[in-house]
């Protein structure tokens, strides 16, 4: 009786074994002795560990790097406020100079304008009368009291030229007080992710609109990537007519339209502003003949000039200085 039984708990024994040895997984995740002195396992960021312990490979794993720095690199030098280029595709920084400084933004803030009117659009052929309360100072006049013009007119006025009464207008044709599409452009910023980012009116007179370089660029790479705003700020002229047939030409406060192509670059979108506390600001979208995009931003430039050389030059240095491999 006793040779049997121990003849079967021998059996038992080994097939218990055999059956726990198959079931590990055919990799092993050495955390001991694997990790540095804050606990983190190297190599193994927190928001992938799980997937690694499932045996999955990171989402991210295939995903583009980036493009990278050449081994000689001439230093790029601008007296702007704050600066930044990024990449188009992965937003990695390509060049920063105070980038997280909070400055008044003057006009860019018009590209939120334009975010939160086509959430509220309420139909390109849609005419808005000018009220007297539209009027606001700074830059030229288009539009007069009792003009009447279409929301698409008004839209492209705001982009091309910079208009600050026709940005009121298009704000309030959407049905919405001043106060209200403020209060939208805020909760926008909120959801993009623009904590510094902060509006008091829809056309950047106000010098409590402000942000930083770091946060604009983020804010022009999602509004120059939508169509009806980078067609606006891509056009040199916009031709329009009121309602009682008066036609009217305005000009692009953007010079940088004048001067592209150039050298293999093309610009695909951007938007000025300047007020004496801001001084002269540029957000600008570019590309190469490879396809490959930055965007670039310049706060607080000296002068006008300045401010659409330096943005020149910093495309050009970025585009110069650094490869990209996917």
């Amino acid at each position: 009786m006793l040779l049997p039984s121990i003849a079967s708990l021998i059996i038992t024994t080994l097939i218990f074994g055999f059956t726990v040895f198959s079931a590990r997984p055919d990799f092993n995740l050495n955390i001991s002795g694997a990790s540095g002195e804050g606990g983190e396992v190297l190599g193994v960021g927190e928001e992938n560990a799980s997937q690694i312990i499932r045996g999955a490979l990171p989402e991210n794993q295939n995903k583009p790097s980036g493009p990278q720095k050449k081994k000689e690199v001439k230093e790029f030098e601008i007296t702007a406020k704050s600066v930044v280029a990024i990449d188009g595709e992965t937003e990695q920084f390509l060049f920063t100079s105070n980038p997280d400084e909070l400055t008044p933004l003057a006009s860019l803030t018009k590209l939120m304008t334009a975010l939160v009117f086509l959430e509220h659009n309420p139909g390109w052929d849609t005419p808005y009368e000018i009220k007297r309360e539209d009027r606001r100072e700074g830059g030229r006049i288009y539009l007069f009291l009792g003009e009447k013009v279409t929301v698409k007119d008004l839209f492209h006025l705001s982009l091309v030229a910079s208009d600050n009464t026709a940005t009121i207008a298009l704000a309030k044709s959407t049905g919405l007080s001043e106060e209200e599409f403020v209060k939208k452009m805020n909760e926008k910023a909120v959801s993009l992710g623009l904590n510094k980012t902060k509006f008091s009116d829809p056309v950047g007179l106000d010098n409590n609109n402000v942000s930083t370089a770091r946060e604009t660029a983020k804010l022009a790479k999602i509004t120059l990537s939508l169509e009806d705003i980078r067609q606006a700020t891509m056009s040199k002229d916009y031709r329009f007519k009121t309602s009682d047939g008066k036609g009217k030409v305005v000009s692009s406060t953007d010079y940088l339209l004048k001067n592209f192509p150039s050298n293999g670059l093309k610009i695909v979108g951007g938007k000025t502003g300047y007020t004496d506390l801001a001084g002269y600001c540029f957000a600008g979208k570019f590309s190469n003949n490879s396809g490959q995009e930055i965007i670039t931003v310049i706060l607080g430039g000296q002068t006008s000039e300045e401010r659409f050389q330096k943005t020149r030059d910093l495309a050009e240095w970025v585009y110069n200085n650094f490869i990209w491999d996917f």
